[in-house]
């Protein structure tokens, strides 16, 4: 009678520890996506901070889009081409600042959320005196990224704004 007491009480606890166990599972796979995710979008930012975006195309699908304060930039090796790489041989200094990121993972997607403030220090040219004023801006990005194959993530689109940061009066 007690073996099948036990029986019954393993067979009726049985579902709940699987589902506990899958849960722990999930929450633990979602933080090392997270995670993961947070180091892409990291692996970025750090390459903008150096103003070198060499070997950053690895970090976008091929298809990417990337979007910037209202304007359709093409697929990020466009962007970096065009865009990105000249614009950052202007910079002494790209550096940010009050850095947030919040993700959620989806499968084998992630959406995420950066909010941040970047600080410029343009090159002084040859025809400047004195050196330009910083250009001090609040900015938002949102990304989508998607786990390729090989486990990696990588980001399909991503959309960044900026502005002129609020006097606190």
């Amino acid at each position: 009678m007690k073996n099948l007491f036990a029986l019954a009480v393993l067979t009726a606890t049985l579902p709940f520890a699987t589902a506990t166990a899958q849960a722990q599972t999930t929450t633990a796979a979602g933080s090392a996506d997270e995670a993961a995710v947070k180091a892409v979008l990291s692996k970025y930012q750090q390459a903008v901070q150096k103003l070198d975006t060499t070997g950053t195309h690895r970090l976008f699908t091929a298809n990417s889009q990337v979007f910037e304060s209202g304007g359709v930039e093409g697929t990020y090796r466009h962007y970096a081409e065009h865009h990105l790489g000249p614009e950052l041989k202007e910079f002494n200094a790209f550096t940010f600042s009050d850095y947030k990121a919040a993700v959620q993972v989806d499968g084998p997607y992630a959406f995420a959320t950066e909010t941040y403030t970047y600080t410029i220090n343009l090159k002084k040219g040859p025809q400047d005196k004195e050196a330009k004023a910083p250009i001090v801006r609040r900015g938002v990005a949102t990304s989508v990224l998607r786990k390729n194959a090989a486990g990696q993530w990588q980001i399909m689109s991503t959309h960044t704004s900026a502005r002129t940061p609020r006097v606190k009066k």
